[in-house]
C-alpha cells in the first residue's frame, strides 16, 4: 500500500485542534474543494487510554509504506516539559519487534482506533530493541505553525530564518543546547513494560547521512551536529523521480544541509500532509526555530537491525520544498520551491593534479561555518593525492550582496603533533566565515565562495631566532636594515633583510622600538579590538575591512613603533593623536567605541616569504 492517509487539494497551514475542524468547514464553503475524506480525523490526547488498540505507518526498505500495530500502555502527562505529554506504546509485528524502533522512524504517524493520535519520537533506552516508542500527540504537532504565526505577527523579521532577516541586532549565538535526551520511566510502568530498574526513553535518533566524505570527516565533525540526538551515518544520493514531491505520511523527507559532490541531509518521517504542507520527525532536529533548510525527498534502502541502535539507511532524492519551522515537537516543511542555498567551489591542488568540488550548502549561520569547515576537511583528507608532511596553501574569497568580498590568504604547515595537516586549514577557515555569520550589524547574505588549498612539497616554517640593525643610530629620514635570522625547519639558518626608513618628523633624541615579528602578534590586537564582544566597529563592511587587512603568516613584518598614543577608532587608526583630541573623542565616545594604544605605528615593512613564519623580536634605535 502507498497511502496512509487522505490529502487534501487545498494548500492551507495547520490550526490549533480547538479551531481544526472549524477552518476546514470555512475552507470548504469557500472552495468546495475539500471533502472529509481528505482530512486525517484526530483524537485528542484526552481520550487516549491505556489498552487501546492502533497501528503505524513506515517504510522498512524500498518504497513500500508497511503497517504494523500498536497497543497504548498509559499517558505520561507533563514528562517533557509543561503540558508536553507522551503516550507510550507498545509495536506489535514481525519486523517491528525485529529492529526494535530504528533511527528514521521517528515522526511515523500513529493512528488509534483509526484516528491520528500522533507521532513516533522516542523509544526505549539503548542496547536494547524492545519495540516500546513513545509518541508525541497529534495536538502539540499542531502547535507548530501556530507558533510560527504568532511570531510573524509581533515581529515580522524573526519569523524569517535567520539569514533572511536584515536589519541590526545581537551577534548569532553558538547553536542552543541538545535538547534533554533521556526521560525517565515512572516505576510504576517499568513493570508493564519488562524494563529493569532505572529505564528511559530517548529520542529516537535521526540520521545524518554524509554522502562523499570521507569517514576521518565525519569522525571528526560528526560530533558537532550529532549532538542533537543524530546518528553520522555514511550514505548516498539518489537520482530525483518525478514523483518525488507526491510525499504523503509514511514517506521519509530530509532537512538538506549540504548537496551536491558533497552532501549532508537529517532523514525522518512525515506524520501528516494536508495540501502542500506537511509534519514530522515528533522531536526538533535542532531546535532553532524559523528556519530556511531544503527539504528534500529521502528513499530508504534496507533498515538494520541492531542491539546497540537500528537504523534505516537511506539515500536522498529530490529537492521537494522548504523546511521552515524547527520546534519541541518536530518540524513543518512546505512542498514546492526550495530555499536558496549558497553555491561553494573547493578546489585541492597538489604536485599530480587539480580535483574541483561544486556543492552548495544551507545559509543557517549557526551551521554555515561548520559546514565550510568540514567540507574544506574532507577536501583535503578525501583526495587521493593528499598526503600528510606537506604545507598547505590557502587562498579565496566569500562574495556578500552589498559589500566588498573576504579574501582569505594563508599557509599551514605541518606539525609533529597526532592532528591532521588539513585540521588547521579547515579551522581558518571556519574562523573567517564565522566571524561574517556572527557579526552584530546585519545578516550577510552569501552569494558565493570559492576556496582553493595547494599542497606544497615539505615543511615550509621558518622561526625568527634574532635580529639587529646595521646601526644603532639614525637621523630622521635615514634608511637602515633590519637583519633577521630565520631558521627553517630541519634547515640552515640564513639572513633576511628588511629596509626601512625612519619617519622624518620622528624627535631627535627619542628612542624608536623595532618589532620584528609573524603575522599573529600584529593581528591580535586588531582582532581584540575588532570583534569583542561590544562590537566597536560600525557595520559589517568595516568587519570585512579588518579581515582583508590582516596580516598573511608566510611573510616577515618589521614595524616601526614610537611612544606616542595612537587612537583605534572603529577601523581606523589615528597615530600620534594629540592629548586633546583623545580627550574630546573619549567624551563623545560610547562604551566600546574606540580604543587607546601606548605605541604609535611609525612604518610597516614586510618581505614575503615561501615559509610560515613564526616568533617576534624587538630592538631599540636611537634618533640622533
Amino acid at each position: 500500500m502507498r497511502s496512509a492517509q487522505g490529502k487534501s487539494s487545498v494548500a492551507g497551514g495547520w490550526r490549533p485542534l480547538a479551531v481544526f475542524s472549524a477552518i476546514v468547514v470555512v475552507l470548504a464553503a469557500l472552495t468546495g474543494t475539500v471533502r472529509a475524506a481528505d482530512q486525517p480525523e484526530i483524537l485528542p490526547l484526552s481520550q487516549v487510554k491505556p489498552g487501546m488498540t492502533g497501528y503505524a505507518y513506515t517504510i522498512f526498505a524500498g518504497d513500500q509504506i508497511e503497517k504494523f500495530d500498536l497497543e497504548v500502555i498509559g499517558v505520561l502527562d507533563n514528562f517533557l516539559g509543561p503540558k508536553q505529554s507522551i503516550i507510550l506504546v507498545q509495536l506489535k509485528g514481525p519486523k517491528v519487534e525485529h529492529t526494535g524502533v530504528a533511527a528514521g522512524m521517528s515522526g511515523s504517524p500513529v493512528f488509534i482506533e483509526g484516528k491520528l493520535a500522533g507521532a513516533l519520537s522516542l523509544k526505549l533506552g539503548i542496547f536494547t530493541k524492545e519495540p516500546i516508542a513513545g509518541v508525541t500527540p497529534i495536538e502539540s504537532l499542531l502547535e507548530i505553525e501556530t507558533v510560527g504565526e504568532a511570531q510573524a505577527a509581533q515581529n515580522p523579521a524573526a519569523a524569517l530564518p535567520p539569514e533572511a532577516a536584515a536589519g541590526g541586532g545581537e551577534p548569532a549565538a553558538a547553536a542552543p543546547a541538545a535538547p534533554e535526551s533521556q526521560f525517565s520511566v515512572p516505576a510504576e510502568l517499568v513493570q508493564r513494560i519488562g524494563g529493569g530498574s532505572g529505564a528511559f526513553l530517548t529520542p529516537i535518533e535521526t540520521p545524518l547521512v554524509f554522502s562523499g566524505f570521507n569517514a576521518a570527516t565525519v569522525r571528526r565533525y560528526g560530533e558537532q551536529l550529532t549532538g542533537y540526538g543524530m546518528a553520522a551515518t555514511q550514505g548516498g544520493t539518489g537520482t530525483p523521480q518525478a514523483d518525488d514531491a507526491r510525499v504523503q505520511a509514511g514517506d521519509m523527507v530530509g532537512a538538506v544541509l549540504l548537496r551536491g559532490d558533497l552532501s549532508i541531509y537529517g532523514a525522518c518521517t512525515v506524520t501528516t500532509r494536508i495540501g502542500n504542507q506537511l509534519l514530522a520527525c515528533g522531536h526538533p532536529l535542532f531546535g532553532f526555530g524559523a528556519v530556511d533548510f531544503a527539504l528534500a525527498r529521502t528513499r530508504v534502502v534496507t533498515t538494520i537491525s541492531s542491539d546497540l541502535a537500528s537504523t534505516k539507511i537511506v539515500n536522498m532524492g529530490g529537492v521537494i520544498g522548504t523546511l521552515t519551522q524547527d520546534r519541541l515537537t518536530g518540524v513543518l516543511g512546505r512542498v514546492g520551491p526550495g530555499p536558496r542555498m549558497i553555491p561553494v567551489e573547493l578546489s585541492i591542488v597538489t604536485p599530480a593534479r587539480e580535483k574541483k568540488f561544486h556543492f552548495e550548502m544551507s545559509a543557517n549561520p549557526k551551521l554555515a561555518p561548520i559546514l565550510i569547515g568540514l567540507a574544506t576537511f574532507n577536501g583535503l583528507v578525501a583526495n587521493t593525492a593528499y598526503s600528510e608532511g606537506t604545507t598547505l596553501r590557502l587562498t579565496g574569497t566569500m562574495e556578500i550582496t552589498g559589500h566588498t568580498a573576504v579574501r582569505l590568504e594563508n599557509m599551514f604547515a605541518p606539525t609533529d603533533g597526532f592532528i591532521p595537516d588539513g585540521a588547521f586549514v579547515a579551522a581558518n577557515v571556519q574562523a573567517a566565515f564565522g566571524r561574517i555569520f556572527a557579526n552584530p550589524y546585519e545578516t550577510a547574505k552569501i552569494e558565493r565562495i570559492t576556496l582553493r588549498v595547494e599542497s606544497l612539497p615539505e615543511r615550509r616554517w621558518a622561526s625568527i631566532e634574532n635580529a639587529w640593525c646595521e646601526k644603532s643610530e639614525a637621523q630622521p629620514g635615514e634608511s637602515v636594515t633590519v637583519k633577521v635570522l630565520l631558521r627553517p625547519y630541519r634547515g640552515a639558518p640564513f639572513i633576511q633583510n628588511v629596509p626601512i626608513t625612519v619617519p622624518p618628523q620622528a624627535a631627535r633624541g627619542s628612542s624608536l622600538r623595532i618589532l620584528v615579528s609573524d603575522s599573529e602578534v600584529l593581528n591580535r590586537m586588531t582582532r581584540l579590538f575588532s570583534f569583542g564582544p561590544q562590537g566597536r566597529l560600525a557595520g559589517l563592511e568595516q568587519v570585512i575591512t579588518l579581515i582583508n587587512r590582516e596580516r598573511r603568516n608566510n611573510q616577515v613584518y618589521v614595524t616601526l613603533l614610537q611612544p606616542n598614543p595612537t587612537l583605534l577608532v572603529e577601523d581606523k587608526e589615528l597615530p600620534n593623536a594629540p592629548l586633546s583630541e583623545i580627550n574630546v573623542l573619549d567624551q563623545r565616545r560610547t562604551s566600546g567605541s574606540s580604543f587607546l594604544l601606548r605605541e604609535s605605528t611609525a612604518g610597516e615593512w614586510s618581505v614575503p616569504m615561501q615559509q610560515v613564519i613564526a616568533g617576534s623580536y624587538s630592538l631599540i634605535l636611537q634618533v640622533k
